[in-house]
């Protein structure tokens, strides 16, 4: 088959559209024929490669995957031959207690696809059968590819880990970024007021369509006085934070006296501070949270299939431009998803 294959760690240009034997697979896993793989910025990552980390190589990246089931193991009994499908990221033990009870998440052996596990930027990616959910029909494959990954990290957060509550103020980082997005969207279902950053006015008004409520050009402006001026000298109850160093002073600055603020990531760096002083005098609430589990993906693809929800695919490259979709993702041009067409 063909896949997107890297050998050593660097810039896009380590990424290359060769031939590599198709997977076998267990019994209980499925071979899915891939449609549309979309990238994340843990693409980027696994790719420049991560202080402390080994990843296996060479190695196929791609956590997100729509397409259709090409063979199924001896032992699967949910999915048939020539069924669509999107893909759950995150793979499993399934044995230990945290699968059992349903945080599969919190699995010492969790990993995603394309992190330690080849992943989707292939013609065929092979999965355990849990991995396999309905497909929204409503969705082309490369909108389909744009929602697991993004959405059910904002799900955890905001509902699961942060429990945003109808009425509240939340302040989202990085609104053009998949994961931003997606929170607008989800905190706006919810009944919260959604306030949100941006680099440019253009992806500003892009948020604004939405549902974002107010919007804050981190460029020009300073988010912690906005938030201020906006919320009545309050600050907010929620920060949905993953953007790391570059914001941490602005989001901790921005909460309201027991407000919580929910991180996922540490994109611009990870060495953050804080003055204990002001976390408990003010009474806030720092919380991580950590992909998802399955079954919050069911809940968002329920909603997905019912339009509540939208993707939002920003561009679309063929796999062999890999190298090409990388580069633009590093640029921050792009306001949603960037996604392989396979």
């Amino acid at each position: 088959m063909k896949a997107i294959v890297f050998e050593q760690h660097g810039p896009p240009d380590v990424l290359k559209y060769m031939d590599v034997p198709q997977p076998a697979i267990k019994p209980n896993e499925v071979l899915v024929r891939v449609k549309a793989c979309a990238l994340n910025h843990l693409d980027l990552w696994v790719r420049q490669g991560l202080p402390g980390v080994s990843f296996p190589l060479p190695h196929i990246p791609g956590s997100d995957v729509a397409g259709e089931i090409a063979q199924i193991g001896s032992d699967v009994t949910t999915v048939k031959v020539g069924q669509k499908v999107v893909l759950a990221p995150g793979v499993s033990c399934g044995k230990c207690l945290a699968c059992l009870s349903g945080l599969d998440n919190r699995c010492r052996y969790f990993t995603n696809l394309g992190y330690m596990i080849d992943g989707g930027c292939a013609e065929f990616v092979r999965v355990p059968e849990v991995n396999c959910l309905p497909y929204p029909e409503n969705l082309s494959f490369e909108e389909a590819a744009a929602v697991p990954l993004v959405f059910q990290t904002a799900w955890h957060m905001l509902v699961s880990r942060a429990q945003l509550q109808p009425g509240e103020d939340v302040l989202i980082l990085g609104a053009s970024s998949g994961v931003g997005s997606a929170a607008i969207q989800i905190a706006k279902f919810f009944g919260a007021r959604v306030i949100t950053t941006a680099g440019t006015d253009e992806k500003l008004q892009k948020a604004r369509q939405l549902g974002a409520d107010h919007g804050i050009n981190h460029k020009s402006q300073k988010i912690r006085e906005e938030v201020r001026r906006i919320t009545n000298k309050r600050g907010v109850d929620v920060v949905f934070e993953h953007v790391g160093t570059a914001t941490w002073d602005e989001s901790t600055a921005s909460l309201a006296p027991s407000g919580r603020l929910v991180t996922c990531g540490a994109t611009t760096g990870f060495d953050a501070k804080i003055d204990l002083r002001f976390l408990f005098s003010r009474q806030l609430s720092l919380l991580g949270s950590y992909m998802g589990t399955k079954s919050e993906l069911h809940t968002v693809l329920k909603l997905v299939a019912a339009g509540r929800l939208k993707p939002i695919v920003d561009r679309v490259f063929p796999l062999a431009q890999a190298a090409a979709a990388h580069a633009y993702l590093e640029s921050s041009s792009q306001f949603g998803k960037v996604v392989l067409r396979v």
